[in-house]
């Protein structure tokens, strides 16, 4: 005792951890323990070292590897220990190596065959270190040389081998699921075991495997329920109490696993209601360990179909948690609440008074998690308050991650519940103020939208009176020093568009504002941009209405400024805003039309109205256009299988063929030859028409006369786009309208919930409650069944089809056309060997797989797999694998019908080709068939229109 401190460990080691836990600084502690690793390694490399020796060094080579410095150097010592036939050697080597080693690193191999001969040992202690090594370091690759072994422990008389065998299998099942796919069956069997440590084993991998899954496994649901009924009889011994609570992490598993079983099955909830309410009276809410069941309780309740008894027992453990003073059972509480609400948002009307404290609370983990729980309560009656005190509180915090999903809620919120128009412009001027460049840039576009559009209605007057509260809101806030660039371009617009429209404001005012905000950024060419161009609307509207327009003159150093910018955007802004003062007011007007920023936008993308022009310059002798895929020589390959209508189209490969070389000319060529365009003319497949009758041969064409690479037909990969198909127009004009409609109204009126008696802490009801608390918990909660009845303002209808369906109508128009049909399934883990109905496999055609790499347009339909049919139903739930059958049935068709490369048919139509006489087809053929990399003797001369077919 003395001397080794009762560990078992020399004087040496323990004055090495007394000297760094008496270190001063990182400096010291280094020293100490750089000097232990020379110590180390020359110790580790003397031969003569007592193997009790080198057990020690190997656990202080563990502490210098903790205290983060390089043990590399004895990594191989701890890899021998492990063949070691001592005990405690050989234990100690495995907790070495799976503290030192992870499952990639090269040593591995070395430590695999004493791995598989300890699984083997008769000493079930070897076996354990073993199974524990085996949790950490097998890999995808080495599973296999250990998996039969593992499964034969699962038999293992001792309990603690089989629950580390089964915790090895569900190991294999997350790093390799179709390995361990065949023997999910295990899982099943150990749920009946004798020993409550294998069953609860068996919980864990259950779980992920009903979460990636559940309807395989809903047979279960009975048997889970016994087990969970038992676990609460106290039938387990008693060593697995913790706090005088049976089995209490049993019972969280199970009950996470019965609200997955749950979920959208009132037939399987109806079978846990009992249990689970019996759980719920049950736990001792005295100790951490009852308060966390009871948590899960009220979890898997808002999970299962709703019960009016078990809603009322959880709002009362809910109420339990907030009467608290603990600031994580009110967390609790409160996250527990925000679950409840979904399915009955009465019960939050019962704790009004505990939610506002946690609302005032400091401690700001608890505020945060109230603020979720008004986020999903916010009605149209209460949104106010609630986003006025996110706002508030958005305004108080510097965490920039928080304050960004702070924002996005305020303006989600404003947009599904403002109550008007004039409500959400004020509330967005101040996520915008203190949320700065935080805030979603979609934002901006939609709140100058609904400026543009106003109330929806034909209110004129509405209209003006919103726009005119826009523009002084702005013009106050411009005098702010910071604003985010995204408000500024808001502000610039809407005093452009609108800042002198209902006469207050004189003309050179809004002018002289919007330049000063362009000189206040000279670095953001947005917001320069911006300003320029109402400051262009402005002066158009003055000259269109006859007014006398003078350039005032910081207007005219800012036009100055941007024609010298290097930005070319800004300068051509800036021609435009000179050209502007040329013009009447007749053409002005036909320029810049007032108030047109929802007026239908036609764009004829063919430009037709010039046609006239073209027509008349092609007369005179101009050259027409050729679009770019014609100028390169391009053609697609749906181009010449329109030529070839023999070929049925077996897959959707798409090959670019390269275009045909040019060959040296011989002296001998004719004249006539020689002056061509085309050496070699290409097949009719590949022909593009082009509409000039003649075109001039290009340099490369007529001064070259060798052979040349030409890639024209090569799709390029890296480089600008050359592959272009034009699809024919059915029309010559196409119009795109600019959708204007109104979003649809919010028709989700929850329904008005009773006022009922709170049931906060009656210490707190005999105390007086200050007025500003009273009057804000009736507008969180009450404020809904005072308003019942009452006629909502049309102001309230339009603003909700202006931002609750725009936003609906912005997530469509991000979703592709067309969805990506899913790949074939991974292998099903939950497959039993039951048989099942056996779906139809289409024949898969391996190049068409081959092609899966770049379109998933085949659609595989797995093989469906039914559960066990011979599930306990009653509560002896031992009988669970009775009938279990061990045969699998495979769903692969052993034979799949291939033929040729793509298991297409193959139609000879094409003829051979052969060397002619005539040296302009030899050239031809001869550079055809080079295109598909064979000879002209070679034994398949349609192996071109094969692997194009």
């Amino acid at each position: 005792m003395g001397s080794q401190g009762g560990f078992g460990q020399s004087k040496e080691f323990l004055d090495l951890i007394k000297s760094i836990g008496e270190s001063r600084s990182k400096a010291e502690e280094d020293r100490i323990v750089l000097r232990e690793v020379e110590t180390l390694k020359v110790r580790l490399n003397d031969p003569n070292t007592p193997k009790y020796k080198l057990k020690e060094y190997i656990i202080r080579l563990l502490y210098v590897e903790m205290l983060g410095h390089d043990a590399s150097f004895g990594y191989i010592h701890a890899v021998k220990m492990t063949h070691d036939e001592n005990l405690l050697l050989k234990r100690t080597g495995y907790l070495a190596v799976t503290l030192f080693l992870n499952e990639d690193h090269d040593l591995i191999i070395l430590i695999v065959n004493t791995i598989q001969k300890d699984l083997k040992s008769d000493n079930f202690l070897v076996v354990c270190a073993a199974l524990n090594a085996v949790c950490r370091l097998i890999n995808e690759e080495t599973i296999p040389a250990v998996l039969p072994q593992v499964v034969d422990l699962l038999g293992h008389q001792k309990e603690a081998v089989r629950k580390k065998a089964v915790m090895a299998l569900h190991r294999f099942s997350q790093k390799a699921p179709g390995s361990v796919s065949h023997l999910v069956s295990n899982f099943r069997k150990k749920l009946c075991d004798n020993d409550p440590g294998v069953m609860g084993a068996a919980l864990c991998p259950l779980f992920d495997l009903i979460n990636a899954d559940v309807d395989k496994y809903k047979d279960l649901a009975v048997s889970f329920v016994n087990i969970l009924k038992q676990v609460a009889e106290r039938r387990l011994p008693k060593s697995y109490d913790y706090h005088q609570m049976p089995a209490p992490f049993i019972q969280i598993k199970l009950l996470k696993i019965l609200s997955l079983l749950g979920t959208g099955d009132k037939k399987a909830s109806e079978q846990m209601y009992t249990i689970v309410g019996d759980i719920m009276r049950k736990c001792d809410s005295t100790s951490n360990i009852g308060n966390a069941i009871l948590y899960e309780s009220i979890c898997c309740v808002s999970s299962l179909h709703p019960n009016p008894k078990l809603l009322e027992a959880a709002a009362d453990a809910i109420a339990k948690f907030l009467k608290s003073d603990s600031h994580n059972l009110k967390y609790l509480g409160i996250d527990a609440l925000t679950r409840l609400i979904k399915i009955n948002p009465e019960i939050a009307e019962q704790h009004q008074l505990a939610v506002i404290d946690c609302l005032e609370d400091p401690d700001d983990t608890l505020k945060r998690k109230t603020f979720d729980l008004l986020y999903k309560m916010t009605s149209s009656s209460n949104v106010e308050v609630i986003v006025d005190r996110m706002i508030e509180y958005m305004i108080s915090i510097n965490d920039s991650h928080y304050k960004t999903e702070i924002a996005s809620r305020c303006v989600e919120l404003a947009e599904q519940f403002a109550p008007n128009n004039q409500w959400f412009i004020q509330t967005m001027n101040k996520v915008f103020e203190h949320a700065a460049d935080l805030v979603n840039a979609k934002v901006a576009h939609n709140l100058m939208k609904l400026i543009a559009e106003g109330f929806g209605e034909d209110d004129d007057t509405a209209d003006s009176q919103l726009r005119s509260s826009a523009v002084e809101s702005y013009l106050r806030i411009m005098g702010e020093p910071k604003l985010p660039s995204a408000f500024l371009q808001v502000i610039c617009w809407v005093l452009g568009e609108y800042g002198i429209a209902d006469g207050k404001y004189s003309a050179s005012y809004i002018i002289g504002k919007l330049c000063d905000v362009a000189e206040a950024h000279p670095d953001d060419d947005t917001v320069k941009a911006y300003a320029v161009t109402g400051i262009m609307k402005i002066y158009s509207f003055e000259i269109a209405s006859g007014n006398p327009v003078d350039l005032l003159p910081e207007c005219q150093s800012l036009i100055e400024e941007m024609l010298a910018s290097h930005s070319t955007d800004l300068q051509q802004r800036a021609y435009e805003l000179q050209s502007i003062f040329t013009l009447d007011a007749r053409a002005v007007k036909k320029i810049m039309p007032m108030d047109s920023t929802c007026d239908d936008i036609e764009i004829d993308k063919n430009l037709s109205f010039l046609d006239g022009y073209v027509q008349q310059a092609i007369e005179n002798g101009a050259q027409p256009y050729i679009p770019e895929s014609e100028r390169l020589g391009i053609s697609s390959i749906s181009d010449f299988r329109s030529h070839d209508v023999h070929e049925p189209s077996t897959h959707a490969l798409r090959f670019e063929a390269y275009e045909l070389p040019k060959p040296s000319l011989p002296h001998n060529i004719p004249p006539v030859l020689a002056s061509s365009t085309e050496l070699v003319p290409v097949e009719p497949s590949y022909v593009i028409d082009i509409p000039h009758p003649t075109s001039a041969p290009s340099a490369s064409d007529t001064g070259s006369s060798e052979l040349k690479l030409r890639l024209d037909g090569v799709q390029k990969k890296w480089g600008r786009p050359t592959y272009s198909s034009p699809a024919p127009s059915s029309s010559s004009t196409d119009l795109v309208k600019v959708q204007n409609e109104a979003p649809r109204p919010d028709s989700a009126s929850s329904s008005k919930p009773k006022t009922r008696d709170s049931s906060y802490d009656s210490r707190k009801q005999q105390t007086e409650i200050p007025p500003e608390k009273q009057r804000l918990a009736a507008s969180l909660f009450g404020g809904s069944s005072k308003s019942e009845g009452r006629q909502p303002p049309s102001q309230k209808n339009s603003k909700t089809q202006n931002h609750t369906s725009d936003k609906s109508r912005s997530s469509k128009a991000s979703a592709p056309d067309t969805a990506v049909k899913p790949s074939q399934p991974p292998p099903d883990l939950l497959d039993l060997g039951e048989p099942s109905i056996a779906s139809s496999v289409p024949s898969v055609d391996p190049f068409k797989q081959f092609e899966g790499l770049f379109d998933f347009t085949q659609e595989t339909t797995p093989a469906s797999t039914g559960g066990v049919d011979g599930a306990s139903k009653d509560s002896d739930f031992t009988s669970l694998f009775a009938d279990m059958s061990l045969s699998a049935q495979s769903n692969i068709d052993p034979n799949p019908e291939s033929n040729g490369l793509g298991g297409s048919k193959v139609e000879p139509t094409s003829p051979q080709l052969n060397k002619g006489p005539n040296l302009k087809e030899a050239l031809e053929k001869d550079a055809l068939v080079r295109q598909v990399g064979v000879t002209p003797s070679g034994q398949n001369p349609n192996l071109f229109k094969d692997l194009l077919g």
